[in-house]
């Protein structure tokens, strides 16, 4: 199995920008086209309205003041009024607009990740935190609100009002305009080396906020151990030195980015100064009037004020590209369970179960978790595996409910190979419940429907019945109707795996799966759970997993598995009488059973 990503590890990073992952948020806005057509053409009519401000002002002063032409000048005011208000209404427009597209996009973006993640594999779980995960939908999808509700269209007025003011400031003087750009390389290479220390530094800053926010989900979820073992002043302190890491490479990346818009402003008022310096000098054959020059000034605000949003959207999207990276990079990790191109859907089946010489390891080149496991099940009967932790008992039952895939050999299901069939048709007609149950923030009723949504209330209360949960539901405030805590924390693990098994049984699987189902279960309650489930087991294919083997004894077979192999399997009298690994085990229960009891 992969190694695990804990909070103190640091994830790796690409020291690039990668465009690809800059070019796929395109994809992102495809759906949205109309709509930003609109909001580009409110955008264009902003530019050219920015454009044609300091022109209308040049002919006032180079024409309708030397003229004394009240007409002209009021007429010309009156345009200028005019284009100011059309102008706000833009913006107007254009800020609801763009954050109206920018968080659907976004929405978009975090259905599409939690889709994907929901499709991964058990082993992408088991070899990181999950609060590393959690941050990728939440956290770093937040950070590109900015960028995607302003950013994107915005450059694009920045762009053209910067095209088509460079154009104009070359058709009025194009020796004023070329003396305009001479200190444009360097903002060029300026914006060039920020660039490269910012993109280190939010990657860095990215990796800390994940570790912070794997370590707090580890703290959250193991709180109650915290507390028995009075170990809250070395969490805190963990989450001091968590948190400082995380304040100090965000001071760095924020010293870093808060150099971009200094720079540029401070070459843009020395350009502006410049400009001053050669129109009133005449520096360079330069001679215009004293319009040209006000319009000149007024372009060159026109002229720097895009270069520095464009610099500061550059700024965001250097930000965003490492949690692009994050998000993208969890988008295209392969499910390695998915249906194959020619599954057809698993039709209604009896309950019979071939393991084919199967053999099974998490790597290619791993240590075998199974070995040749080979064995027939007919439909209907009850089968029990017993064994030490890590022989290879849940491994038997996650290939079945295809969670891996095996190594070598088959597993079929009346004759289907699991691989073949959709994971769907096949996963509908089994019902698992594994020793680490489940319970949802919701009521108890919804909790059991989870089986099977389209279940009346009645056959909700039937399932709850039938394994002796439906009694202590009742004495609950609300009874069925009880809110039940995140994770059922106000509720016992006895009555958690209860709920667990009546939502199960409620979903009427031909193949029943039962993982250490009755370990928090006290031996009162197990004897009822036994009577009910005796009937429910008939007619199905059930495989039972159990360390309590008085929960076994009456299953058709059972086998005792071991380092990855079946060491020997019989029915429960046949065993003993064999006086093997399962006698032993046995015995040495009913030991201990003697000495907490001694009238058993």
């Amino acid at each position: 199995m992969a190694q695990r990503n804990t909070y103190k590890e640091d994830e790796e990073l690409e020291e690039k920008i990668n465009l690809h992952d800059i070019i796929r948020i395109a994809a992102y806005l495809k759906p949205y086209s109309g709509q930003v057509a609109r909001i580009v053409s409110v955008v264009v009519m902003m530019s050219c309205i920015n454009v044609a401000g300091p022109y209308l002002t040049k002919i006032m002063i180079d024409t309708a003041i030397p003229r004394k032409d009240i007409t002209l000048l009021a007429q010309l005011s009156g345009l200028l009024a005019v284009l100011i208000v059309l102008y706000e209404i833009g913006v107007r427009y254009r800020t609801v607009a763009i954050t109206r597209v920018g968080q659907s996009m976004l929405k978009d973006m975090r259905r599409d990740l939690f889709t994907h993640i929901q499709t991964l594999p058990f082993s992408y779980f088991d070899s990181r935190p999950h609060g590393k995960i959690l941050v990728r939908v939440v956290n770093y999808v937040n950070t590109l609100s900015d960028t995607l509700s302003s950013g994107l269209i915005n450059v694009i007025s920045d762009i053209f009002t910067f095209v088509v003011t460079l154009v104009v400031m070359f058709a009025i003087d194009w020796q004023l305009a070329l003396w305009s750009l001479i200190l444009f390389p360097l903002l060029v290479v300026w914006v060039r080396i920020l660039q490269i220390w910012q993109r280190r530094a939010y990657q860095v800053l990215s990796n800390k906020q994940s570790n912070l926010n794997a370590y707090i989900h580890e703290s959250i979820a193991g709180i109650k151990t915290t507390q028995t073992f009075a170990r809250e002043k070395k969490q805190f302190d963990t989450f001091q030195e968590q948190q400082g890491i995380v304040r100090s490479q965000w001071m760095k990346a924020v010293h870093i980015q808060s150099l971009m818009w200094p720079g540029v402003q401070t070459i843009s008022s020395i350009t502006i100064a410049f400009i001053y310096y050669v129109g009133i000098m005449q520096f360079g054959g330069v001679k215009v009037t004293t319009g040209v020059l006000i319009a000149f000034l007024g372009y060159a605000n026109n002229f720097w004020n895009p270069i520095i949003d464009i610099g500061n959207f550059y700024n965001q999207l250097i930000t965003c590209s490492a949690y692009l990276e994050r998000i993208f990079e969890t988008m295209d990790i392969k499910p390695s369970i998915t249906d194959r191109p020619n599954a057809a859907p698993l039709p209604p089946i009896r309950g019979r179960v071939d393991f084919n010489d199967v053999v099974f390891r998490y790597e290619p080149e791993g240590r075998n978790i199974l070995n040749l496991v080979d064995f027939h099940i007919e439909p209907g009967k009850t089968i029990a595996l017993v064994g030490p932790t890590g022989a290879g008992k849940t491994t038997i039952i996650n290939l079945l409910s295809r969670f891996y895939d095996v190594s070598e050999g088959s597993v079929t299901v009346d004759g289907y190979d699991v691989r073949e069939v959709t994971l769907a048709s096949l996963r509908r007609q089994m019902g698992v419940m594994l020793q680490d149950t489940f319970v949802f923030s919701g009521n108890v009723r919804e909790n059991i429907r989870y089986g099977r949504l389209e279940a009346t209330d009645q056959e909700v209360e039937n399932a709850a019945r039938a394994v002796h949960a439906d009694e202590f539901i009742r004495q609950m405030p609300e009874g069925y109707d009880t809110i039940v805590e995140e994770r059922g924390s106000t509720m016992s693990a006895g009555q958690r795996q209860l709920i667990s098994f009546a939502r199960v049984l409620l979903a009427d699987p031909r193949i029943l799966i039962l993982d250490e189902a009755t370990s928090n279960i006290d031996t009162r309650t197990e004897e009822a759970l036994q009577a009910g489930l005796n009937n429910l087991l008939k007619g199905r294919t059930s495989f039972i997993i159990a360390h309590r083997l008085s929960t076994i004894e009456n299953a058709d077979e059972i086998f005792y598995i071991d380092h990855g192999q079946i060491v020997e399997h019989g029915s429960h009298e046949k065993l003993l009488r064999q006086k093997g690994a399962y006698y032993r085990l046995y015995e040495s229960q009913y030991a201990m059973l003697k000495v907490e009891d001694p009238d058993r």
